[in-house]
């Protein structure tokens, strides 16, 4: 599984997921924390329709770690002030990047948290379809 599609599970999913997997690498090795997790600013890059040219849009706040399992580092980055979740990425980040074999199983645990998200979206889509309006039928 890419990175991307594997941070957008974890930060969307449950954060007992995450919890999980990185106490599974906590457990099993050695993690060496290089930066705690710490707030941060950045910049929202966005492009405007009209020229298609990029702007700044302004500043969020952001919560980074940094940590090393098995020589390999690891970065956690998540919107807000979520240091642990920061912290439990690192390591889950970590641990893809030196390719620890619990990784392996974690793909099955990604893919059912994957499909529970998406059935929370579609659960919440019909909610919102339930209040809309069609004025086509609104007598004046």
């Amino acid at each position: 599984m890419i990175r991307k599609k594997r941070t957008r599970i974890l930060i969307e999913g449950s954060s007992e997921v995450a919890q999980r997997l990185a106490a599974e690498i906590l457990n099993r090795h050695e993690v060496k924390t290089i930066e705690e997790s710490n707030n941060g600013l950045v910049m929202v890059k966005v492009r405007e329709s009209a020229k298609r040219s990029l702007f700044y849009l302004g500043e969020v706040l952001i919560t980074e770690c940094k940590v090393m399992v098995a020589g390999t580092l690891g970065i956690g980055m998540v919107k807000g002030h979520e240091p642990g979740l920061a912290y439990n990425l690192a390591i889950i980040d970590a641990a893809y990047n030196a390719r620890l074999a619990e990784t392996e199983e974690w793909a099955k645990v990604l893919q059912l948290e994957e499909i529970r998200i998406a059935e929370e979206r579609r659960a919440l889509e019909k909610k919102v379809l339930m209040t809309k309006v069609n004025f086509n039928t609104m007598n004046v």
